[in-house]
């Protein structure tokens, strides 16, 4: 519940004013908790996890020679190159693995939020709005 009540001052976090810099900076462990925790969420709500991969795939582009002073006008050529490409690609996941991963995430989250009260209540002194 704690959580919820932090995550709008970490969204303001991310807006330009001193004080909300201040408190960005120093919670981004938080921030980065927080995301791995709705990420294991997820997973565990789905009961299969996601993996960034990247493939090639051929794609047309333009390979025409630079203009030369044999050549000053080249003629269009095409050709296939690989390009990368980043896919989501879906995973079997041991739901125990990521039950125990997030219950250790929330323990955690707690210790940092701990420490986020202090260092928000910090920046509010030292930039008031």
């Amino acid at each position: 519940m704690k959580r919820l009540m932090l995550l709008p001052v970490l969204f303001l976090a991310a807006c330009g004013t001193p004080q909300e810099q201040c408190i960005s900076a120093n919670t981004r462990d938080l921030q980065v908790v927080d995301r791995l925790i709705r990420e294991i969420e997820g997973n565990l709500a789905r009961g299969y996890g996601f993996e960034t991969v990247t493939v090639y795939e051929p794609r047309w582009v333009n390979c025409t020679p630079r203009p030369t002073d044999a050549v000053p006008e080249p003629e269009l050529e095409m050709c296939f190159e690989q390009m990368p490409v980043t896919v989501r690609k879906e995973v079997a996941l041991d739901l125990g693995a990521e039950a125990a991963k997030l219950n250790s995430l929330e323990a955690k989250r707690k210790g940092l939020a701990k420490a986020a009260e202090s260092v928000i209540a910090q920046c509010k002194t030292k930039y008031p709005e």
